[in-house]
């Protein structure tokens, strides 16, 4: 939605009424914009089956041949695996070097396979995680926001209390939900799940149950770093049962077309790692605003650390 002025927003963190030190309409898509959104499309090999991947593969054909090659935004792809990461070095416009990067670079087999049950789920879960933190440090570096498309519906494991072993280990869970939410921050990352018809696996909005944040350690979860919770969380989408990709492409892109940075200062914290709920309201009838979350004041944790290991076995009475 263009051509709202700043009277029409208010920004409540953690409830409180913050005044806004500006609003600033943007349009990532205009070539006067600079720098540019850039969008990166992740093909997921370790969550999915290589028959989905190879769908997506085919409809990833159709988008870049969409407005004669003509990308709407520089884009990049990375495929991940369970043991590596693969991206092109350079955004582009250019959707036949897009087709040529997938052509030239085969997705493969997942060494992780899913018959190994709730540890190889964590895992995936793992090896997941550590290529989104890669994505994000990298990222870091340039300028300007970035629409990170995940192909998949991700991972996403649900926590027992009985696996950490202790206050310590959800101390380090929450430290490392702290260190990745404030690293796609400082990144100015958007992420978002586009979940093809035949990946859905019922999972549902199970994960709504996270989507608000976790501001105590005793809390913590690796279900609050599921994907779509992630997605959720940075202002972007979930999107899921379309038989073609490309359209839900399409709409994850379309958010740079229009958007607002507000900016102000934020309350000091009472302690490093505190959780800030964000609220941004729009005062128009019949609209919401979809923006991040939240974030963690002071993060104490170092940026891509890793995630702490979990026993799967009871500890003896």
């Amino acid at each position: 939605i263009t051509g709202l002025q700043p009277g029409d927003f208010k920004l409540l963190d953690n409830g409180q009424l913050q005044s806004l030190v500006s609003v600033q309409a943007a349009n990532g898509m205009s070539a006067k914009a600079d720098p540019p959104v850039e969008a990166i499309l992740v093909i997921d090999a370790i969550n999915q089956r290589f028959l989905t991947v190879a769908g997506e593969r085919q409809w990833l054909t159709a988008f870049c041949k969409e407005n004669g090659g003509e990308l709407a935004l520089p884009t990049s792809l990375a495929i991940i695996t369970d043991d590596s990461i693969n991206m092109q070095n350079r955004p582009t416009r250019d959707g036949k070097a897009l087709l040529a990067f997938l052509d030239a670079n085969a997705t493969g087999f997942r060494h992780i396979r899913g018959s190994e049950g709730l540890q190889g789920a964590l895992l995936r879960e793992e090896a997941s995680l550590k290529a989104l933190n890669v994505l994000a440090l990298q990222n870091s570096k340039k300028p300007g926001r970035k629409l990170i498309i995940w192909l998949g519906e991700g991972w996403g494991v649900t926590s027992n209390p009985e696996w950490f072993g202790g206050k310590k280990k959800l101390e380090s869970i929450y430290e490392y939900i702290s260190s990745l939410s404030t690293a796609l921050r400082e990144a100015r990352i958007t992420l978002y799940s586009v979940v093809p018809e035949s990946g859905s696996g019922g999972r549902g909005d199970d994960y709504m149950q996270y989507v608000k944040g976790v501001d105590n350690p005793k809390h913590a979860d690796f279900g609050d770093l599921a994907l779509p919770v992630l997605a959720t969380q940075t202002g972007g989408q979930v999107l899921m049962g379309s038989s073609d990709l490309a359209i839900q492409i399409n709409r994850c892109i379309a958010d740079a077309q229009g958007y607002y940075i507000l900016a102000f200062y934020p309350p000091p914290p009472a302690h490093p790692d505190e959780y800030h709920r964000i609220d941004a309201q729009v005062g128009r009838q019949g609209l919401k605003a979809r923006t991040r979350a939240g974030y963690y004041a002071q993060s104490t944790a170092a940026p891509g650390q890793s995630l702490p290991s979990i026993s799967l076995e009871r500890p003896s009475q």
